[in-house]
């Protein structure tokens, strides 16, 4: 039986990495859309959407993601991350319709010194990670079928992302101060891609949060000097650690996720460095 899903937001760079891996797939029945062409703030244009097409699954990868804006402008995320997200958990439960949401490990303060496990108590310090922890909260409220996975500092090879603007700013040879007080796990749309297709196609029934990242932890200053590694035209000692880097917005210094939970789901093990390297590689021409 050939799964229908649909995809929102196509046009970002998961919606787009989930459309290069798996759209000539047979064994699922991609439907893509943007924002333009489905909005999901828009309640109206969402139901005769649903009402028009039987789909078995949503990957729900709309987001509002620029946290820096979200601090000047909470109203734009709190209307895409929550009220959006209420819209679609609606429709799914109308039409029986399973929902994977991507959410983020800006849930959490940061405070802790563990990685942090599904269960854990979230704590947002700041307006993107308080809308998207409003937007899960929405779904567990509505839906008993569904998976929200929290994944941590996202990149991939297309839209705005840090390793695309430090690849960008080591081609331009300018110096770089990179902070060190942040602690995370640098997570490809790829692999990301590769779970959630898991979960479709094998019906997974086992409900609820998932944390997926990949494995191991680092800081942006880390993060930036593996991406060097692959410029040897540039010296990798313009790339300076700072404790701190002026911005409006609290961030978590530890957003470290465990993910022994997925691991009993999805049996795979990768390393953050080797898919940064491999998405390096795909944006810079080699293989």
């Amino acid at each position: 039986m050939i799964s229908k899903v649909l995809v929102t937001g196509a046009n970002g760079q998961l919606g787009r990495t989930v459309r290069e891996l798996y759209e000539r797939d047979t064994s699922i029945d991609f439907v893509f859309t943007t924002k333009q062409e489905l909005d999901i703030t828009q309640n109206q244009r969402l139901e005769t959407f649903f009402e028009n097409s039987k789909f078995d699954y949503c990957i729900n990868c709309v987001a509002y993601t620029n946290v820096e804006q979200a601090e000047l402008h909470p109203d734009l995320a709190f209307k895409v991350n929550t009220e959006g997200v209420k819209n679609i958990a609606r429709e799914c439960k109308k039409h029986e319709v399973v929902l994977i949401h991507i959410s983020t490990d800006y849930v959490f303060d940061g405070k802790k010194q563990t990685p942090y496990v599904e269960d854990d108590v979230p704590n947002p310090i700041n307006q993107y990670g308080k809308s998207k922890l409003a937007g899960e909260t929405y779904i567990r409220e509505i839906l008993e079928k569904y998976f929200i996975v929290r994944t941590s500092w996202l990149y991939s090879k297309y839209g705005n992302n840090f390793l695309k603007t430090i690849i960008r700013k080591i081609k331009d040879k300018e110096q770089l101060q990179i902070t060190t007080s942040q602690r995370g796990t640098p997570t490809s749309c790829s692999d990301l891609s590769e779970f959630i297709v898991y979960l479709i196609k094998n019906k997974t029934s086992k409900f609820g949060i998932y944390n997926f990242s990949a494995l191991g932890e680092t800081t942006w200053y880390g993060y930036a000097m593996e991406i060097c590694k692959h410029f040897s035209a540039y010296d990798c000692k313009k790339i300076i650690p700072v404790n701190t880097f002026t911005s409006r917005v609290k961030r978590p210094d530890y957003s470290i996720l465990d993910n022994t939970k997925t691991a009993r789901v999805f049996k795979t093990k990768i390393l953050w460095q080797k898919s940064v390297n491999k998405t390096v590689n795909a944006l810079i021409g080699k293989h």
